[in-house]
């Protein structure tokens, strides 16, 4: 397991992730499979995803989540909020515990 802690998209504050599985390990079909933690204040800044989408499966915590920059939305554990290509979001945690979540970063097309 690959574990890391890195400032993500220009939000404040780093996020940690456990990586469960790698690119290679999910054979070009997933790019990014981990468990994350983002501590009070912290935050995986907004981004735009084209040729893959992210889901986002909150495990403890409350996220708040910037939908493409339209609409706001708080998620609790055991909500999740998949984000397809050409879109964007962000997300932060306003709480005052740590929020913990899956994220699935899944190609549009099988890579070779």
């Amino acid at each position: 397991m690959k574990i890391m802690d890195v400032e993500m998209f220009g939000g404040p504050g780093k996020a940690h992730f456990e990586h469960v599985l790698t690119a290679d390990e999910m054979h070009g079909m997933n790019r990014v499979y981990a468990r994350v933690t983002l501590k009070p204040g912290c935050a995986v800044g907004y981004h735009v995803h084209q040729g893959d989408g992210e889901d986002y499966f909150i495990l403890s915590g409350q996220a708040t989540l910037d939908d493409n920059h339209e609409r706001e939305l708080i998620l609790n554990p055991g909500d999740n909020f998949f984000t397809p290509s050409s879109r964007g979001h962000s997300i932060t945690n306003n709480g005052k515990e740590d929020l913990v979540f899956m994220a699935l970063i899944i190609y549009d097309e099988q890579k070779k």
